[in-house]
């Protein structure tokens, strides 16, 4: 099956990426140790708040635990049937965030296991794609995430819109970012290819995320498009305009 992002609609077979982001004084940060993370399953109609309704799943020991990069960690769960079921799931995180015990914390999570998506047509299913992004204005030198979001192209408010979103949430995103002529460049200058359908850093429902290091792109008008992978259907966005000034 796939591996999915805790946000990316996992069902029963898939593997899903657990992510936890760390931060001190607003900078990613480093703890002290991960101990485990126990996951447990919530009780159909109750408040994942409740703590008398989780039913115990299992517990990930902390050296399975991935340090990414500084104060970025996941771990990788199967979600193997009879183990997981459809339903709604919360992961806590023992940790101490300095060397002492007296900072021991637990930190909940949740995420979700969606039934497959199955549909049925006697023709090939026709649907298309809108692509946003923000922000379209950065400074020279700043660090940003774009942020991307996928829009089915379809009636809404309709079974067919929340279908395409689903669709939308596990396709794989990719971005292009390329730097247009004029002005700023010398009209010989081939066109300058800054990134190259490079997939997006995370996934959250419908939204991409990339980060965008500007320290090294010179002041001027980027084209940026956008590629969705689904199935046998590549949906390739309008080029979009992002501006980089001084």
């Amino acid at each position: 099956m796939a591996l999915k992002q805790r946000y990316q609609n996992p069902v029963v077979g898939d593997t899903v990426k657990l992510r936890l982001f760390f931060y001190n004084s607003n900078n990613f940060a480093d703890v002290n140790a991960i101990s485990k993370i126990d996951i447990y399953k919530v009780a159909d109609g109750a408040s994942i708040n409740d703590a008398s309704a989780r039913i115990f799943v299992q517990t990930i020991p902390g050296t399975s635990v991935i340090k990414e990069s500084t104060g970025r960690y996941y771990v990788d769960v199967l979600l193997q049937d009879p183990t997981y079921t459809i339903g709604r799931y919360v992961d806590v995180w023992s940790v101490e965030f300095e060397n002492d015990i007296d900072t021991a914390s637990t930190i909940t999570n949740v995420f979700q296991i969606y039934p497959d998506l199955w549909y049925t047509t006697p023709i090939p299913v026709v649907y298309d794609f809108n692509f946003q992004f923000r922000p379209a204005r950065l400074r020279q030198g700043s660090k940003r995430y774009l942020i991307i979001e996928v829009v089915p192209n379809v009636p809404k408010g309709t079974d067919l819109q929340r279908y395409y979103e689903n669709l939308a949430i596990v396709g794989d995103l990719k971005l292009s970012i390329e730097q247009r002529s004029g002005a700023c460049l010398p009209k010989e200058v081939d066109l300058r290819l800054i990134v190259d359908k490079v997939a997006v850093d995370y996934r959250e429902k419908q939204f991409g995320y990339y980060l965008l290091d500007t320290s090294d792109l010179e002041v001027g008008i980027y084209d940026v498009w956008f590629e969705l992978d689904l199935g046998e259907n590549i949906y390739i966005s309008e080029r979009n305009q992002l501006q980089i000034f001084a």
